[in-house]
C-alpha cells in the first residue's frame, strides 16, 4: 500500500510540474546563448540520433496505427522548414572570438504552444475514444496518436534543422 501512495504521488507531481517544464523550455529556448562549437557538435549528433531512432519508432507503431509513420516524418519535414526560418529570424552576433545568438521569441512560441496544444488534445482525444470502445486496438489507432507523433518529429526536425544551422554559421567565422 505505500509503494501505492508513493507512485501516486510521484505521478500527481510530475503533472504538477508540466506547465513549469513548459515556461523553462521557453525560457531557455529564447535565451541568448554562446555557440560553444563541442556543444553545438554534440547537439547535432544528439538530435539526429534521436530523430532516426525516433522515426523507426514511428515505422513500428505503423503496424498498430495507420498512417504513423507518415505523419511523424511529415512533422519532421515541417519542423526542419521552421528550423530553416528559425535560422533567418535568429539574431546574431559575432565577436572576434565568439558567436553569440537569440532565437527568435515568436517562433520558439509558436511551437511550444502548437506541440502542448496537441499534446493535451491527444490526452483528451484518447480519453475520450478509450470511453468509446472497449477494443484496444481500435482505441489506439483513433486516439490521434499519428497526430502526436507529427508533433513530437516537428520539434526534432525544427532543433536538428536549427543546430545543423548554428553549426555551419560557426564553421564559417572560424
Amino acid at each position: 500500500m505505500p509503494l501505492l501512495i508513493i507512485l501516486v504521488l510521484f505521478v500527481l507531481a510530475l503533472i504538477v510540474l508540466i506547465p513549469l517544464s513548459i515556461v523553462q523550455r521557453y525560457r531557455v529556448g529564447t535565451s541568448r546563448s554562446r555557440a560553444r562549437p563541442w556543444l553545438v557538435t554534440l547537439n547535432v549528433i544528439g538530435i539526429s540520433l534521436s530523430l532516426a531512432l525516433f522515426l523507426a519508432g514511428a515505422a513500428v507503431t505503423n503496424i498498430w496505427v495507420p498512417r504513423a509513420l507518415l505523419s511523424a516524418a511529415g512533422g519532421a519535414v515541417a519542423g526542419a522548414v521552421l528550423g530553416i526560418l528559425g535560422l533567418a529570424l535568429t539574431r546574431w552576433e559575432r565577436s572576434p572570438d565568439s558567436l553569440h545568438f537569440t532565437p527568435n521569441r515568436w517562433l520558439v512560441l509558436t511551437i511550444t504552444l502548437a506541440v502542448t496544444a496537441r499534446l493535451v488534445y491527444g490526452v483528451w482525444r484518447g480519453w475520450q475514444t478509450w470511453q468509446a470502445t472497449g477494443d484496444d486496438s481500435s482505441w489506439l489507432a483513433a486516439s490521434g496518436a499519428a497526430g502526436s507523433l507529427a508533433a513530437g518529429a516537428l520539434v526534432l526536425g525544427y532543433y536538428g534543422a536549427y543546430w545543423i544551422g548554428v553549426r555551419r554559421r560557426l564553421l564559417q567565422i572560424r
